[in-house]
């Protein structure tokens, strides 16, 4: 039901706003509950059945109540971010409140003027690494003494609402703007260039060079990303409603900017020098697609000049996935998603102004000379990717974690999932009384972890069975952190290198190498170097039964020198490596 909102009830639920936010000033709030302006009370059902309130103007909901306690939604927190005290937290982790996690301390950041002081129900806002945009609301289950002295482990905040859940659709859909982090005064601000570097915020967005810098990607990356320009009408809608102190620090950075380039500035040049000379000097057409990954680790690392480090943590971009979306929106190259998470540089416009225009810095060789280099080149930049296994609560073992806070779909790393299990078992007391190793099976257990042939015959389990079955039984999951890149989560377990030796006409051996771009491996590049390492043919070859997917394949039984290859020379671990085993015996050689 859609009613709207008299004047004796509009003022009533403008004192009551009052007493929930005392912060708020007169005029602010009037602003958020006018008197003529259209404002509206409908009634939604959570997902637990709870019936809630939410009031809405013409076109947001600005305020929900629960159970008689009234808070605000993200839309109000855009306009008032400082209602609440806010705790930050990792970009990649939206994604997960949005499905319906709480927010654990594991990742929450501490910046180093220290976290905000709340005690245990303190009403919260989440925000985004380095936006002062609020994306989540929260009730601390602890205060913020218990946080620290608990060694930020546990569940932190109970989140009730978040950016692109069912209260946002509700609304207009926006993203949250981009708002810098305050910085009080000038003098304050000489000596916040050294803390933005150890907080990873940004200086206020409006000194970029280029309006396309600090248009902020990530609050998009759930949905279809727009493209930059579409962003761009936003965020210019927006800064006439960002908070005011932000304005005022913008223009003395614009001052600031005509002396010297700030650090950011600095970097997001250097991006840009690095990708046209990379483009112009290092890139062959030959090499599409080629792995976004490659060409930052190999062709652009090579291109940065002495002294200088690429880092895109301190640029304006954030993301490397993000400068290289700026760089397609300005039709300079074609990125696409060849295989899932790994994204590929497809086409490259050579005949862009841009590219044409780029003169190669002093010190450089030419381009002929740097195509030598390049097998080089690539050689000493891969770096093997981290690759954390992680595990998913499936529906069968939601019993099992419902108590420490998770529910479907939760992500955990097997010292989470080992810590949960032991807090339960102790806390529901099921250690044997006589033998500390062994463990009683209650009914949850029991469903959750014995098969229907055992439900009878088991009741007491080992300490190390108990967890192994634990972790058979939630859905395999595996991140994928790529130097200098930000972790990838994929589903199931991660594909091993495979190494396989295949009988061809009149007797003759092969060797095939499959997955290596799930490694960040160009199979291209693999190839080549093989090639040269032991004087046989190495061809590519689309791999069969996986889509856009190729294989290498080379003469003859070569499993030595892939093994030195890939465990000494790119410092794989030999568990990720299918095959070695077939290496031929020595002494026998055909």
């Amino acid at each position: 039901a859609n009613t709207s909102i008299k004047g004796s009830d509009r003022r009533k639920l403008r004192s009551d706003v009052a007493a929930a936010f005392p912060t708020l000033s007169t005029e602010q709030l009037a602003e958020l509950i006018p008197n003529k302006e259209e404002l509206n009370v409908i009634k939604i059902y959570s997902h637990k059945g709870e019936a809630i309130t939410v009031y809405m103007n013409h076109r947001n909901p600005i305020l929900f109540e629960a159970e008689k306690v009234l808070y605000p939604t993200v839309y109000t927190l855009w306009v008032y971010p400082d209602l609440l005290p806010a705790f930050a937290t990792w970009p990649p982790v939206l994604q997960k409140l949005a499905g319906g996690a709480d927010l654990m301390l594991p990742g929450v950041v501490v910046p180093s003027s220290g976290l905000p002081q709340v005690q245990r129900g303190t009403l919260c806002a989440v925000t985004l690494l380095g936006n002062r945009a609020p994306v989540a609301v929260g009730v601390a289950t602890m205060s913020t003494e218990e946080m620290l002295a608990a060694g930020m482990k546990g569940k932190g905040f109970a989140v009730l609402h978040t950016h692109l859940d069912h209260l946002w659709e509700y609304g207009d859909k926006s993203s949250p703007p981009t708002l810098a982090p305050l910085v009080t005064d000038s003098a304050a601000k000489e000596s916040a260039g050294d803390e933005e570097e150890l907080q990873g915020k940004e200086p206020v967005s409006s000194c970029s060079p280029e309006p396309e810098q600090h248009v902020d990607i990530r609050d998009l990356s759930l949905k279809d990303r727009d493209t930059c320009a579409e962003l761009l009408g936003q965020e210019g809608l927006r800064e006439s409603r960002a908070a005011e102190p932000a304005e005022d620090a913008s223009a003395e950075d614009q001052q600031e900017a005509e002396d010297s380039r700030t650090p950011q500035e600095q970097m997001d040049a250097l991006f840009n020098q690095c990708f046209f000379h990379a483009l112009k000097c290092k890139v062959k057409k030959s090499d599409l697609p080629l792995l976004t990954s490659t060409f930052l680790g190999s062709h652009m690392f090579s291109c940065c000049p002495p002294g200088k480090q690429l880092d895109i943590k301190k640029s304006s971009y954030k993301k490397f996935s993000k400068f290289l979306q700026c760089m397609q929106h300005q039709k300079i190259l074609q990125v696409k998603e060849l295989n899932k998470g790994v994204e590929s540089i497809v086409e490259v416009d050579w005949k862009h102004p841009d590219i044409k225009a780029f003169a190669v810095p002093e010190g450089f060789s030419s381009a002929s000379a740097a195509q030598d280099s390049k097998s080089e080149d690539r050689e000493q930049v891969y770096h093997a990717p981290e690759i954390i296994p992680l595990y998913g609560v499936s529906t069968k073992m939601i019993p099992l974690f419902q108590e420490s806070g998770h529910r479907k779909g939760s992500i955990l790393s097997s010292s989470e999932v080992r810590n949960i299990i032991i807090n339960y078992v102790k806390s529901n007391e099921l250690v044997d009384e006589t033998n500390k190793n062994l463990v009683k099976v209650n009914a949850i257990l029991c469903d959750c972890l014995l098969d229907k042939s055992e439900q009878d015959e088991i009741s007491h389990l080992k300490w190390d069975e108990l967890l192994s079955r634990c972790l058979e039984r939630l859905q395999p999951l595996h991140q994928v952190t790529f130097f200098g890149q930000e972790p990838v989560v994929r589903k199931g377990n991660i594909e091993p290198i495979d190494i396989s030796i295949a009988q061809r006409s009149s007797n003759k051996k092969v060797t095939i190498i499959k997955n290596l771009e799930l490694y960040g491996l160009d199979p291209q590049c693999v190839a080549n170097s093989l090639q040269q390492k032991v004087q046989a043919s190495a061809t590519i070859t689309p791999a069969p039964g996986a889509k856009d997917r190729v294989q290498v394949q080379i003469q003859g039984n070569q499993i030595h020198h892939l093994a030195k290859m890939l465990l000494e020379e790119y410092q794989l671990p030999r568990k990720y490596i299918q095959g070695l085993e077939k290496a031929p015996k020595l002494g026998r050689k055909k």
